[in-house]
């Protein structure tokens, strides 16, 4: 009979329903202030280098998180599959983050060092020549266009301003140095990001053309830092016995 009634009121449904939401949103969000950071501590996680920033945006610039997620859930199948599920502090550098929506191929979250730099570019040129089953597209002018790396150090800039913590400063650079070691922290200086993404190239050779510094050279950087960064090898004990 109480259902009637409020089904058959217009006015006290709709009072109802905003009561119902009202407490479930401030369920949800009032938590949040009594707690001074949603991201958890994790050692390892750093910016990106001024070359795998490049190749990340490459990366969106293809359209690759349409079909590709980089988000893996605390699930059996999902672990037994691509490995220990994400955390939130290794998104915290992404502007914005490439979780992704579907699943159109594998997930790519834990990727960087699966493969060689040889079998990135083999594929992303021809993909079923190294997966016959696949039905991803062909991207060979990855490998015919030469790297665009000139504002790059703009590019830096801007996610400076997210939060993202490059340098400019003597003081900046030192603090990275202190968090990061100095190799990392030489690459994440502004001032020499062209520098630090020539000498990154040129080093691992990631598209295997010494000469050129190619799209392909930079996104295949992109590709192998992924998942790489954080050892869970830390986390896995307790996170298995969890789920047995």
């Amino acid at each position: 009979m109480r259902h009637e009634q409020i089904e058959t009121n217009s006015a006290l449904m709709l009072v109802l329903i905003l009561l119902v939401i009202s407490v479930g949103g401030l369920v949800e969000i009032v938590p949040l202030f009594y707690i001074n950071e949603t991201i958890e501590k994790v050692d390892g996680v750093r910016p990106y280098t001024p070359l795998e920033i490049r190749g990340r945006d490459i990366y969106v610039r293809e359209g690759c998180y349409l079909c590709h997620s980089q988000q893996i859930r605390p699930f059996r199948d999902e672990w037994l599959r691509y490995g220990h599920y994400s955390l939130a502090a290794e998104s915290q550098y992404d502007h914005p983050f490439q979780w992704g929506s579907k699943r159109t191929g594998p997930d790519l979250a834990r990727l960087g060092g699966k493969y060689s730099n040889h079998w990135h570019v083999q594929h992303l040129v021809a993909p079923r020549s190294v997966v016959p089953q696949s039905i991803m597209p062909n991207y060979p002018w990855l490998l015919d266009n030469d790297l665009d790396y000139t504002d790059v150090d703009g590019r830096m800039r801007a996610l400076r301003v997210t939060g993202v913590p490059y340098s400019v400063t003597q003081a900046e650079y030192d603090a990275n140095v202190q968090k990061y070691g100095q190799a990392i922290a030489d690459q994440l200086d502004i001032t020499k990001a062209q520098d630090s993404l020539l000498k990154q190239a040129r080093e691992k050779d990631f598209d295997g053309f010494p000469g050129r510094i190619t799209e392909m050279e930079a996104l295949v950087a992109y590709l192998q830092v992924l998942g790489t960064m954080v050892d869970f090898t830390q986390y896995n004990e307790g996170y298995f016995v969890e789920f047995r």
